[in-house]
């Protein structure tokens, strides 16, 4: 009965073992497989924030080898940076740290 039926209303190239066969690996790669449709998406956002990430540093750096030139090339800048960061001092100096809350 339900052969008949079957052979009655659904079409003979799909009722074919060989497009079930397809279809069936078809979904399982779609839906299942390490390379899915979900992987895949994972992988693009992933790509994109490394991506995001890549062009932070690269402007970092290239941020960092303008401020370096600039402290190689003028002694008053060299002078303020290692005050600030460091801070160092001339001998007859005192530093005082003041912390703002």
């Amino acid at each position: 009965m339900i052969l008949k039926l079957a052979k009655k209303y659904i079409p003979r190239i799909i009722r074919s073992k060989y497009t079930i066969t397809f279809l069936i690996f078809y979904v399982w790669l779609f839906f299942f497989d390490q390379h899915s449709i979900w992987e895949r998406k994972d992988y693009e956002s992933n790509i994109e924030a490394l991506e995001k990430e890549k062009a932070y540093y690269l402007e970092k750096i290239e941020n960092d080898k303008k401020r370096i030139q600039e402290l190689k090339t003028n002694r008053k800048n060299l002078e303020k940076f290692a005050r600030e960061q460091y801070l160092m001092k001339k001998k007859n100096e005192d530093i005082f740290i003041v912390i703002e809350e």
